[in-house]
């Protein structure tokens, strides 16, 4: 793979993981679902300014219209909205570890899916080792006797459950152009959180120009051009490089959290990290895959 697309996929996981960040400085004057509408409204804007500016074409049933706005709130409202939940009581770092859990959740929901892909022996094992690092995560807190950190890490579990699911569901728009069903699925997005968002916590009041700068990075630059890099990358990489982002962006969370907004690095966030890590590179199965076809020609008879 050229040089050109590692960088893409190493900027996308740095950025991903900074999302989290940037969540954290948005919880200090805004309400998680607040925070959840604002990253969907603005990243929709810069994905219809894109799509309008492109030209690209848009065909919209009612039918299909109702679909989308299930589909946004599945894939972006819910997930950024547990998010920022969660992180009203555990750092970036840790939140950013959590979100590495997704291809273990849609390992399983893919296996129970209609026509969906089988899971594999290794990629159970994956399953298993990505679920050891979340009870390793929980370990600390639940000796502690933090309660509302240990709901809190299952809270932000719902997120990468609600991406599992959504990476099936997508099949059903495999027919649109993938930058014209996020700008559509990220307005259904809006329209699904907003009202929640009003009643719950009012019209959101900023007043500090970090809040600003935080929400025009995670909506227009983290969501926007995230994604629509994302989806430019794809059928040039494959899903299984760009896959690599998973690995990237929770040690840029993890890093950032510590170095930014000086979160506490516990033995335990490393430790619940490699697990998942170890979980990733099994159901990815390259490394496993190779290691088998090095070990036959070693094998072969030489001369």
């Amino acid at each position: 793979m050229a040089l050109k697309y590692w960088l893409v996929i190493c900027i996308l996981g740095i950025g991903w993981g900074m999302s989290f960040m940037f969540n954290a400085i948005l919880l200090r004057e805004l309400g998680p679902l607040s925070v959840s509408m604002g990253r969907v409204a603005f990243g929709a804007l810069g994905c219809w300014a894109y799509v309008l500016g492109r030209r690209l074409p848009i065909n919209l049933t009612p039918g299909r219209a109702a679909g989308l706005l299930g589909f946004g709130a599945l894939s972006y409202a819910a997930p950024f909205a547990f998010y920022a939940l969660g992180q009203q009581h555990i750092g970036a770092g840790v939140a950013g570890i959590v979100n590495a859990t997704t291809p273990a959740f849609a390992v399983i929901v893919s296996h129970f899916w209609p026509r969906g892909e089988r899971a594999t022996l290794l990629k159970s094992l994956g399953v298993l080792c990505g679920f050891a690092g979340i009870v390793v995560l929980s370990l600390p807190v639940l000796h502690s006797g933090a309660k509302s950190e240990f709901w809190a890490i299952l809270l932000t579990l719902c997120a990468p459950v609600c991406y599992a699911f959504s990476v099936n569901i997508a099949r059903a728009f495999r027919d649109m152009p993938p930058v014209v069903l996020v700008a559509l699925a990220l307005t259904g997005a809006t329209f699904a959180i907003a009202p929640l968002a009003l009643w719950r916590e009012g019209l959101p009041h900023v007043t500090r120009a970090e809040t600003w700068a935080s929400l025009m990075m995670i909506g227009f630059v983290l969501t926007s051009a995230a994604f629509i890099a994302f989806y430019w990358l794809l059928p040039k990489v494959g899903p299984t490089n760009i896959s690599t982002v998973t690995l990237i962006a929770p040690v840029s969370a993890l890093v950032l959290g510590t170095w930014v907004l000086a979160e506490t690095l516990r033995p335990e966030h490393l430790l619940g990290m490699a697990a998942i890590f170890v979980g990733l590179l099994l159901i990815d199965g390259r490394i496993v895959t190779r290691w088998r076809w090095d070990t036959q020609a070693n094998d072969q008879p030489k001369g």
